[in-house]
């Protein structure tokens, strides 16, 4: 697993979102942000992630979609429950995954951080496939940039999202990596 000068991981499927934009010059990315997704809510499998990145979400496919189809979000990378995983935005520009959010005092999170989306749930168990992608994905994101710090995004934005959820095991996800850069529940 690799990541090249163009921000692009050589081991993902690459679909292009156009919901991403240039990072402020002379930006360090610092920050992993971790996310939950499933579209419709907790159902899997589909290409409803996809469409919403790329902006082709249908608003008749699922009654759901009706107040999500005009938004214009992104993140990096999107981990599917058999673990394979899907980039989105090359790491070198910002995805649009954060929203109003503020790390440790720093405003606007998706200028310093990469997103990940984990398929899932606040009510569902991620698979073991994923915790594996996940880790082989931090680690080279790790090795990559001067990542200083690993975060839920309910983190960021306590006020109004709770992802990656309940079920999202941080000792787990932690454990191999050396707890060194995660900063959630104290680990």
């Amino acid at each position: 697993m690799h990541i090249d000068a163009d921000g692009l991981l050589d081991s993902a499927r690459f679909i292009e979102s156009p919901n991403c934009d240039e990072r402020p010059k002379d930006t360090n990315i610092s920050l992993l942000v971790i996310h939950n997704i499933s579209l419709p809510p907790n159902e899997f499998s589909g290409n409803g992630v996809i469409e919403l990145f790329t902006n082709q979400l249908d608003p008749r496919a699922h009654p759901y979609y009706q107040t999500l189809h005009k938004l214009r979000v992104s993140a990096h990378f999107f981990i599917r429950r058999d673990g394979s995983v899907i980039q989105f935005v090359p790491c070198t520009k910002r995805a649009w995954h954060a929203g109003v959010s503020c790390w440790q005092g720093k405003p606007q999170c998706n200028d310093f951080s990469i997103g990940i989306e984990v398929e899932g749930s606040d009510i569902t168990p991620f698979t073991d496939a994923q915790y594996t992608a996940l880790i082989a994905l931090t680690k080279c994101l790790c090795n990559y940039y001067s990542i200083k710090d690993i975060a839920g995004h309910s983190d960021i934005a306590p006020d109004r999202k709770t992802d990656p959820g309940p079920y999202f095991d941080w000792e787990k996800y932690a454990a191999p990596l050396g707890n060194s850069v995660i900063k959630k529940n104290n680990l």
